[in-house]
Parts: structure tokens; C-alpha cells; sequence
């Protein structure tokens, strides 16, 4: 379905104080990511800023190990801030009643977001 942008335009200005209420609540949301079980750990908010990494003294034996956890750790950390990211999006969205943007809007998380499944579980 395509966005009306009338409707856009009779919900701008609540659309711009939502926007800056978001970018707040961005810094807000904390995530985790792990990888070898638990071995390396991420800590990242909604902003996609890295707040702290965990690696198991454990890991640190092998370079080339501790170099594939630490990637595959901050790839499940940023999949699960977009996760949370895109819902705060699809309530505020929501809270907007604007037609054609079910999901998301136009290049924010959501539905057609590369590598990203909008309504996912996670935690």
C-alpha cells in the first residue's frame, strides 16, 4: 500500500515531536549479543553504539577463534538492536495512524530493511 503523504502532512508536526521523543528513547534501548556460548559478549544500544564487550579469558587462546566470535557477536548484537529499534518505530508508526506505513516508515527499520524481519521475537 502506497503512504498518502496528505496524511503525512496533517500529522507533521506530531510526526517531528515523535521523531525526537525516538531518537531519545534510541539511547535508551540495550541489547545484548553472545557468541560462543556466551564466550563473547556485546552490550550496544539503539543508537548502534557499542556500550561493552565481554570475552572469557577462555577465548583468548586461539587469534583466529577469538576473531569469529567477536564477529559473529557483534552481528547478533546489531540484529537485535534493529529488532528493537524497528518496534519502537512500529509504535510510533502506529500511534500516527498514517495509511501505507504498516511496519515502518520509508527508510527506517521495518519490512524491506536489508537483513532485517520485522515483528521477529527476540530479546
Amino acid at each position: 500500500m502506497a503512504i498518502n503523504p496528505f496524511d503525512m502532512l496533517k500529522n507533521w508536526g506530531k510526526l517531528q515531536e515523535e521523531m525526537a521523543k525516538l531518537q531519545g528513547r534510541l539511547g535508551e534501548i540495550n541489547v545484548t549479543g553472545a557468541s560462543g556460548g556466551g564466550m563473547v559478549e556485546i552490550d550496544m544500544n539503539g543508537r548502534m553504539e557499542v556500550l561493552a564487550v565481554r570475552i572469557d579469558d577462555e577465548a583468548m587462546e586461539s587469534k583466529d577463534i577469538l576473531e569469529d566470535l567477536v564477529a559473529a557477536a557483534i552481528s547478533g548484537t546489531i540484529d537485535r538492536a534493529r529488532e528493537a529499534v524497528a518496534r519502537e518505530m512500529g509504535s510510533l508508526v502506529g500511534g500516527l495512524g498514517l495509511s501505507g506505513t504498516e511496519g515502518g516508515l520509508p527508510g527506517f527499520p521495518g519490512p524491506g530493511f536489508p537483513g532485517f524481519n520485522f515483528g521477529a521475537g527476540s530479546s
